[in-house]
């Protein structure tokens, strides 16, 4: 199972505003690296938790369908589904119709359902996802603690921000970070 992010994100789930109130900072003049920070921040927090906090769009591509019928697709909260599409042997593209899907997109993984599942024909990635996923538009949805989670984060990077450049982020995490994440994150045993 492979997942592929289809398009970047719009907005982040924080703006600089919220970001230079939180670092107490009156001035634009570090906007840039707030800037990157807040990506870097959220990417890790995405891959910690298996959320998608900026809402964009993305693609599974499976092997083979599963036992049971159900697809589990490990990102969320899924949206919508929006294409669903089987290559045959020769590698030829063939749309599968999304009448009478089934969709939970909000359980952890979001589980997928369709009436018709024809067989790919190819040994890999036979088989194409697309979907919407993400709280939203804008931050306005995404939970108040992952968004102070963010902040911490961010505060501990710009802190040390002579020391590790952006672009190697993050560099650290600050104490109480796992704790306000700890509820979003999916652990195995």
């Amino acid at each position: 199972m492979t997942i592929i992010d289809l398009t970047p994100p719009l907005v982040e789930p924080l703006t600089l505003a919220e970001v230079r109130a939180h670092l107490r900072l009156d001035t634009d003049d570090e906007d840039a690296l707030l800037g990157a920070l807040i990506t870097g921040a959220r990417e890790h927090l995405e891959r910690e938790t298996g959320l998608v906090l900026a809402s964009r769009d993305f693609r599974l591509c499976l092997d083979a369908w599963p036992g049971d019928g159900i697809v589990t697709i490990a990102r969320g909260p899924v949206r919508a589904v929006t294409a669903v599409t089987v290559y045959d042997g020769g590698g030829e593209p063939a749309a599968v119709a999304l009448d009478g899907h089934l969709l939970d997109g909000e359980a952890r993984p979001a589980r997928l359902w369709l009436r018709v599942v024809p067989e790919p024909g190819r040994a890999m990635n036979g088989i194409e996802i697309e979907f919407s996923a993400g709280f939203g538009e804008g931050g306005a949805e995404v939970p108040d603690t992952l968004k102070r989670a963010m902040l911490l984060h961010i505060g501990a990077m710009f802190a040390c921000r002579g020391v590790v450049a952006a672009d190697a982020q993050p560099a650290v995490v600050p104490p109480g970070y796992d704790r306000l994440i700890a509820p979003f994150c999916r652990r195995g045993l």
